[in-house]
């Protein structure tokens, strides 16, 4: 069962249903969780009856996903985890999705440091592993046997499979993120680390694939089910595994570049003025669009501004505004391949860079990084 955080998340818009916030942090339930879900009751309900056979299907199809909903707030508390770890240590987090069997914590960058790796990646199997405990400490007060009991005694064994399985090291697992820091920490290369962890990654999937088809000739009857969840394990570790080597593919950042090589100059405009007016003054620069009161509404959008200008020149500049958020603001004194990791990794398009002092010195369009990172 996959729990895991992610380092960067892929540019563009997630789709799922937004079920609550979380210190500011966006929780996600994605559509493929609805479908592995039912998949489970399905699966799992004639297990539940073979094991309690005094009540009926419909009974058990209910126990069955009461088991389902459990184990997801269990995967929910996992990905918080590794969340408020992030947070602690000033990563930011974009996002938190659960999906398949499990769930993605997103955080905006990468950490920099093997440490805060090892941190956030041991943070949500020891929140697994807690809960199967406490959820153990609960046996021994209820009736044995009963439904109750059957609850308490799977949702204590799935979370004791989250934490154990999610000690596994290989990537994208955060046993393999645990191994990449231990590795990164020895060598001093987060790259040296990271194939580390998804030879160990390919390594776990094999074992997967053999539990697997060892189960299909067993007379056991979650043998299906436990065909079903080692497939999406098995796609799971392969997506991540792909995923991470792509990042560290990424060509690096060249010695001689600096940042206000790349930068654009700033200027800022009223957010009521006309798009056409700010869409002709952003030639060569970026846009801060900005309120009477001072705050800024956000980095004009040339593209969107070009569309609405077409059709209202006269309507307000701020309707083509690219919010600023933490996603899409850079300090000048970042390292360059952390600025690099962050810009390619975001869907925002372009980024304002910002001084010591705290005041913008320029704008950073993605498309001008790419082409310095010869990535296009």
């Amino acid at each position: 069962m996959p729990a895991t955080s992610r380092h960067v998340s892929p540019a563009g818009p997630i789709p799922g249903l937004l079920l609550l916030r979380v210190r500011g942090v966006p929780v996600l339930l994605a559509p493929s969780w609805w479908l592995i879900s039912l998949l489970i009751v399905v699966l799992y309900t004639p297990l539940v009856r073979r094991l309690l056979p005094e009540i009926g299907l419909g009974a058990s199809a209910v126990l069955a996903a009461a088991f389902v909903l459990l184990l997801g707030v269990s995967v929910l508390l996992h990905e918080l985890g590794h969340c408020f770890v992030a947070l602690s240590l000033g990563l930011p987090v974009r996002r938190i999705r659960l999906q398949f069997l499990g769930g993605v914590a997103e955080l905006v960058r990468p950490p920099n440091k093997a440490s805060q790796e090892g941190m956030i990646a041991v943070a949500g199997p020891m929140v697994s592993l807690t809960l199967a405990a406490v959820f153990a400490g609960f046996l021994p007060i209820v009736e044995p046997r009963g439904v109750l009991w059957l609850l308490v005694a799977q949702v204590a064994v799935a979370n004791a499979v989250v934490g154990a399985f999610n000690l596994l090291p290989g990537l994208p697992l955060d046993g393999g993120r645990m191994l990449r820091a231990v590795v990164w920490g020895i060598s001093g290369r987060r790259g040296t680390g990271t194939t580390a962890a998804a030879v160990g990654g390919m390594v776990v999937a094999v074992l997967l694939a053999w539990w697997a088809l060892a189960g299909l000739f067993t007379t056991s009857d979650d043998r299906w089910l436990r065909l079903c969840a080692c497939v999406v394990m098995i796609w799971f570790i392969g997506l991540g595994i792909g995923a991470e080597l792509a990042l560290g593919a990424r060509r690096p950042w060249p010695a001689r570049l600096r940042l206000d090589q790349l930068t654009r100059p700033v200027l800022q405009l009223p957010s009521e003025s006309p798009v056409a007016d700010a869409l002709a003054a952003s030639a060569g620069r970026g846009v801060v669009l900005v309120r009477a009161d001072g705050v800024a509404v956000g980095l004009l959008d040339r593209r969107t501004a070009e569309d609405l200008a077409a059709i209202s020149p006269a309507s307000p500049a701020e309707y083509a505004a690219e919010p600023i958020t933490a996603e899409n603001v850079v300090l000048d004194s970042e390292p360059g391949q952390e600025i690099a990791e962050r810009v390619l990794s975001t869907s925002a398009g372009q980024f304002l860079v910002v001084g010591h002092d705290g005041r913008p010195s320029g704008v950073l369009r993605r498309e001008d990084l790419r082409a310095a990172l010869g990535t296009e």
